[in-house]
C-alpha cells in the first residue's frame, strides 16, 4: 500500500493530525522531543519520535537568553526550515512566540495573523502550539 514509503526508506507513513488523534483516543503514548536543527531532527526520526517540537525555548536553550520573550517570528521561520529538512515521518510542531499574536482565534486564522500564516507556509510546520492556552494544536488532518 505504501510503496512509496519503502522507495524512501520509510518503515511507516509520515505522522499526521488524524495519526495524532487516533493515538490519543487509542491511549497510544505520543513520543514528543524539541528540536532546533537537521541534524538532531534526523536522529529523532530515525529513533522513531513521534511528534517534533521548535519551541521558543530556543531563545534559551541556542541564543543564550535568559527569556523566551526576544525569540521572533523569524527565528521561529529559520529553526523550523531546518528541523524540516532532517525529519521524514515525525510531525513538525512549531511554537507561536510571544506577542506574535493577541488571541488563540488570531493565531489560528491566517488572515488575522499573516506572520501564523507564513510560518505555516514558509516553514513547513503542520501544526502550531498557543503557549499559554491549554497547549492546543492545529493543522490540517
Amino acid at each position: 500500500m505504501y510503496t512509496q514509503l519503502e522507495q524512501r526508506g520509510m518503515a511507516s507513513p509520515p505522522v499526521n493530525v488524524s495519526t495524532l488523534r487516533r493515538m490519543k483516543a487509542e491511549g497510544e503514548a505520543i513520543a514528543c522531543i524539541t528540536a532546533y536543527d537537521a541534524s538532531f531532527a534526523a536522529l529523532v526520526d530515525q529513533a522513531g519520535v513521534d511528534l517534533v517540537l521548535v519551541g521558543d525555548s530556543l531563545g534559551m536553550v541556542i541564543q543564550g537568553h535568559d527569556t523566551t520573550v526576544p525569540v521572533t517570528v523569524e527565528d521561529m521561520v529559520y529553526h523550523c526550515r531546518s528541523v524540516a529538512r532532517g525529519l521524514r515521518r515525525a510531525f513538525l510542531m512549531a511554537d507561536m512566540p510571544f506577542m506574535s499574536y493577541t488571541n488563540g482565534d488570531q493565531a489560528l486564522d491566517q488572515r488575522g495573523a499573516p506572520d501564523a500564516g507564513r510560518r505555516r507556509h514558509d516553514d513547513q510546520a503542520r501544526g502550531r502550539r498557543r503557549p499559554g492556552e491549554g497547549g492546543g494544536i492545529s493543522g490540517p488532518a
